[in-house]
C-alpha cells in the first residue's frame, strides 16, 4: 500500500505509510491518499463482528488500519491499537458505545470517552503510539506543528506529552475557544508542549500550519510534522469507528445505515467516505455545519467558497468555526479520478483567494448519486432547542456540536438507522448547555478544577516568521530532541 499527494502528477512519487506518516502535509501541498482503497467483503464484516465482540475494539482497529499499513508488522500495529485503545485511557471498555435516542431512527455513536472528552481522542491517542514508534526505529525527533479550533489541540498534547523525540507547538486563535477548552491546553506544563494565541480565526492557523509545512528546507531542518487531519495517520484512524458503529446497530450482512457528521474542517465525514468506498454499507453520509457553512453551501450548490476571517463568525459550536476545510481536497481528489492537475487547479483558485464552481458538471450529479453525501446547516437557536429537547424528552445531554448533527438529521430520517458522531462531552460547553438546559452539565471526576489552575501560553502575530522563530526557540530549548 502506497501514497500519492492528492496534486501528484507522477505515480513514481508513491510512497510507503511510515514516511506520510512523519511527513504529514505533501510538499507539493497536497495530502496524502492512498493508490487505492483496499475493499472489505460482507464475509470479512461478518468476521469482524465477531471480532469486535470477543476481542474489542483495539483488534478491530488493527484489522481495519491493518489493510492500509504494510510497513509496520501485524504484531506491532496490534500491540500499538492495544495500547492506545485501553481501559485507563477510555472511561467506556467499550471504546465506542452506541446508544439509540428514544425508539426512533437515530443513534449516537459515543466517540468522547478519551482524555480530553472529544472525538478527536479517538484518532490522537493512536498518533501518538505510532509516531514515536517510528522515531524510536530510525532515531530521530520531530517538530509537530499544529492548529486548533477547539478539541485537536488539547487531544495531541495529551496523547504526545513526555513522548520522547517530540516537541509539539499548537498554534489556537485568540479567544475563540472555551474556557474549558483553553485550560486543558494551556494548564500543560510539559515542557515538550507549546501553546500559542494567534490574533486571528482558526484559519488564520491553519495558513501559517500550512506555509511552514510547505517551506521545505525550514520543514527538514526542523523535522516538522504534522497532527492535523492533514496526517492521514489520523484519518485512517477514524475510519475504524465507521466500521464499529456500523456493527454495533446492524444484526446481518448488508444492512445499510447512514451517518451524520458534524464537520468543519472535513475530516470527520471524510473518514466515512472513506469506509464507505471500502464497502462498508452506508447509505447516506448526512453532512452537519453550523452557521460557518461553506461545505453546506458546496453540497447544494457545487460552489465551493472559502471566506476571510471577517466572514467567519464565532458560534457556539467552535469547532467547526472554520471556512477553509483542509480535509475536503481528499473528497475533490477522488471525485475527478486521482487527476492531480485538475486538483491543483481548483485549488490554486482557492489559493488565490477566489472558489471553484462545478454545479451543472457530471462530478457534481454523483457528489450524491456516487457518493451518497446530503448536508444542512444549524443556528445557535437550533443547538440550544436541540439540547434541551433531548434532555426533556429522553434524559440525553449532548453538546452543541453533536447537536448541529442531530438538527440535520432530522431533516434526513428514512428508514434506515442514522448514527450521529457525537463530538464531545457537554462539559466543554457549559454556557450552551446552561442556556439549553437551566443548568451546567456535569463535570466528570477527572476534569474537576481545570480551570482554576495556572495557563502556559504564547501570543504570537499572524506572521509566517514570527511562528518560525518560535519553532526555533522550541527546538533549541529541548535538549532531549535528538539535533
Amino acid at each position: 500500500m502506497r501514497y500519492l499527494s492528492t496534486r501528484a502528477l507522477n505515480a513514481d512519487d508513491a510512497k510507503p505509510f511510515c514516511d506520510i506518516l512523519l511527513e504529514g502535509l505533501a510538499a507539493d501541498g497536497g495530502l496524502y491518499l492512498p493508490e487505492t482503497y483496499p475493499q472489505v467483503s460482507a464475509e470479512t464484516l461478518e468476521q469482524w463482528r465477531e471480532l469486535l465482540a470477543t476481542e474489542g475494539y483495539a483488534a478491530l482497529a488493527a484489522r481495519v488500519i491493518g489493510l492500509f499499513i504494510d510497513d509496520i508488522p501485524a504484531d506491532d500495529l496490534a500491540r500499538l491499537t492495544a495500547a492506545a485503545y485501553t481501559g485507563p485511557k477510555f472511561s467506556d471498555p467499550q471504546i465506542v458505545p452506541v446508544s439509540r435516542i428514544g425508539a426512533g431512527p437515530l443513534w449516537l455513536g459515543h466517540l468522547s470517552n478519551g482524555p480530553t472528552a472529544a472525538f478527536k481522542d479517538m484518532a490522537m491517542q493512536l498518533l501518538g503510539e505510532l509516531m514515536e514508534y517510528e522515531l524510536s526505529r530510525r532515531g530521530s525527533w520531530m517538530t509537530i506543528v499544529g492548529a486548533t479550533s477547539g478539541d485537536t489541540g488539547s487531544s495531541a498534547e495529551y496523547a504526545l506529552r513526555g513522548r520522547d523525540g517530540i516537541a509539539v507547538v499548537m498554534l489556537t486563535p485568540a479567544g475563540r475557544m472555551t474556557p474549558f477548552q483553553q485550560a486543558q491546553m494551556f494548564s500543560l506544563s510539559d515542557p515538550n508542549i507549546v501553546n500559542v494565541a494567534v490574533e486571528g480565526v482558526f484559519d488564520d492557523c491553519q495558513d501559517l500550519v500550512k506555509a511552514v509545512h510547505t517551506d521545505a528546507a525550514f520543514k527538514a531542518t526542523y523535522h516538522l510534522g504534522a497532527v492535523n487531519s492533514i496526517n492521514w495517520a489520523r484519518l485512517v484512524a477514524q475510519v475504524v469507528y465507521y466500521f464499529c458503529c456500523w456493527l454495533r446497530v446492524t444484526d446481518g450482512p448488508g444492512q445499510e445505515i447512514s451517518f451524520a457528521v458534524p464537520t468543519g474542517n472535513f475530516g470527520d465525514i471524510c473518514a466515512g467516505h472513506i469506509a464507505r468506498a471500502m464497502g462498508l454499507p452506508i447509505r447516506r453520509l448526512i453532512l452537519a455545519t453550523n452557521e460557518n457553512d461553506v461545505l453546506d453551501e458546496f453540497f447544494r450548490t457545487g460552489v465551493y467558497r472559502p471566506r476571510g476571517p471577517e466572514q467567519t463568525w464565532a458560534t457556539s459550536s467552535p469547532s467547526m468555526d472554520i471556512s477553509k476545510a483542509s480535509n475536503f481536497e481528499r473528497f475533490i481528489a477522488d471525485l475527478y479520478g486521482r487527476d492531480g492537475a485538475r486538483v491543483r487547479e481548483l485549488f490554486g483558485a482557492v489559493a488565490g483567494g477566489g472558489f471553484f464552481d462545478i454545479s451543472g458538471t457530471p462530478e457534481f450529479e454523483a457528489v450524491r448519486t456516487g457518493y451518497g453525501f446530503v448536508s444542512g446547516s444549524s443556528t445557535h437557536a437550533d443547538r440550544v432547542a436541540t439540547i434541551g429537547r433531548l434532555w426533556r424528552e429522553h434524559g440525553i445531554l449532548i453538546d452543541p456540536h453533536t447537536a448541529d448533527g442531530v438538527k440535520v438529521a432530522e431533516q434526513y430520517v428514512a428508514d434506515e438507522p442514522v448514527v450521529v458522531l457525537e463530538t464531545a462531552l457537554p462539559v466543554k460547553f457549559a454556557e450552551t448547555i446552561t442556556e439549553a438546559i437551566g443548568e451546567p452539565p456535569p463535570t466528570p471526576e477527572r476534569f474537576a478544577h481545570i480551570e482554576e489552575g495556572p495557563r502556559r501560553v504564547v501570543d504570537l502575530p499572524n506572521d509566517v516568521d514570527a511562528l518560525k522563530q518560535l519553532i526555533v526557540g522550541t527546538v533549541e530549548s529541548l535538549p532531549s530532541l535528538v539535533r
